[in-house]
């Protein structure tokens, strides 16, 4: 195995895992700060055992195997930051990060009328204290006042109730009249017109992330079309992806590090499908690769408990829990989880995942992995070095010296799996 079977040896306990060997300087101006004019014009580089290949994003259809499948992520960025300005002036900015409460499906969250209860971040908190705010918005020409509510102080967060008058309108549209795009903490702009579009998949269809699955952002009708010709399939899986994917992880060791959790949602047709192109799966962005990963892991918690109404994968489970001693096959585990399905009439499988992928973790779904270029100390950074093993450090060498842009609206890249 080279290096990678060396650099798996010396972390076989993930939690000892050093969060400082997974930095590296990344200047203010390599950070893309706006995307390119076309989507698939970035730059692509391409890894496959040690050897790195650059080229451009439309090109990608060449390095993908003909008769293959890739797993796109349909999550879409909902205008997730609302700011209020309360009368003596003072501006509060709610950051809504995910529902609050039970949450047996995102889309009757979304259609949901009257009010909501959501997680949030709040800038400006210490100016806000137990009043309800407001903020007059239009929605479909009709004038509608928006309201939010404090509930409760939580860890890192608040519990904020959002409520309005009218029952015509669901959160949906009240979201998209009353908020911005979340754009990264990391693009320090003001947002723009070509965000609304940009910061979105041509894709995106089911609400819910407040932020985008980026590698999913390089793909055009055009490249489609390419990638249909060698009769390379696509299907769609749905994570929501929260802010917690942008957060460095700050602890020294992964023990110390609690992973952000996040929404799956996919159904059995997609799941068949995978099914019959094991050995062939390409992953569009990590948060595809968490799903399809998530599943595999699923599908031996129902095996190991087929009374388990609503499987989870938290954070060490795929390391130390009993289902990390089994070593079935992803066919295997992929038909456990059909099974299962069709036992509790299921079409769709939702339910909450911390998966956490770093170097050590063997993939029992994925071939390939296309993404970004990502944050130093990010989970996202290890999970890579999960992927390639100690070459990370060459490939972002390699991009840094070759004129790269990084991290959400950057240049991308096309991994082989090790």
């Amino acid at each position: 195995m080279g290096n990678g079977g060396i650099f798996f040896l010396k972390i076989m306990d993930p939690k000892n895992i050093s969060v400082n060997d997974y930095n590296y300087h990344l200047p203010d101006n390599r950070i893309a700060l706006h995307p390119l004019t076309e989507r698939d014009a970035s730059k692509l580089l391409v890894y496959k055992n040690g050897i790195i290949e650059e080229t451009v994003f439309s090109s990608i259809y060449k390095y993908v195997p003909a008769n293959s499948l890739l797993v796109f992520n349909n999550s879409k960025v909902i205008n997730a930051r609302i700011k209020f300005t309360k009368p003596t002036g003072s501006v509060i900015e709610i950051f809504c990060l995910e529902p609050y409460g039970v949450i047996n499906d995102y889309a009757s969250i979304m259609s949901a009328t009257n009010k909501v209860q959501w997680k949030c971040l709040v800038g400006g908190a210490a100016k806000w204290k137990d009043e309800i705010l407001q903020k007059e918005i239009e929605v479909s020409g009709e004038t509608v006042i928006l309201y939010a509510k404090k509930i409760a102080k939580i860890t890192e967060a608040f519990i904020v109730e959002l409520f309005w008058e009218s029952a015509f309108f669901c959160f949906a549209e009240i979201i998209e009249a009353a908020g911005k795009v979340p754009l990264p903490p990391y693009i320090k702009r003001n947002t723009d017109a070509d965000d609304i579009s940009r910061y979105q998949t041509i894709f995106a269809t089911h609400e819910g992330s407040v932020a985008a699955p980026t590698a999913g952002l390089h793909f055009s009708p055009a490249l489609f079309e390419k990638l249909a010709e060698k009769n390379i399939e696509k299907v769609f899986v749905t994570l929501h992806v929260g802010a917690g994917t942008f957060k460095p992880v700050k602890a020294e060791t992964m023990q110390e590090h609690e992973m952000h959790a996040e929404y799956i949602d996919v159904d059995i047709a997609t799941i068949e499908k995978l099914k019959s192109n094991i050995g062939k799966i390409t992953a569009v962005g990590t948060t595809s690769m968490r799903t399809l990963e998530s599943l595999y892991w699923m599908g031996i918690k129902v095996h190991i408990n087929p009374t388990n109404a609503n499987p989870e994968i938290l954070q060490w489970d795929v390391y130390y829990n009993e289902i990390a001693a089994v070593n079935f096959s992803a066919l295997d585990a992929l038909n456990f989880l059909t099974d299962w399905m069709n036992l509790h009439n299921k079409k769709t499988f939702f339910t909450r995942t911390q998966i956490l992928i770093v170097p050590g973790y063997k993939f029992r779904v994925v071939n390939m992995l296309v993404t970004n270029f990502h944050q130093p100390r990010s989970t996202l950074l290890l999970l890579v070095a999960a992927a390639i093993g100690n070459d990370w450090k060459k490939m972002y060498d390699h991009a840094m010296k070759n004129d790269f842009r990084f991290l959400s609206y950057g240049d991308g890249n096309l991994l082989s799996l090790k």
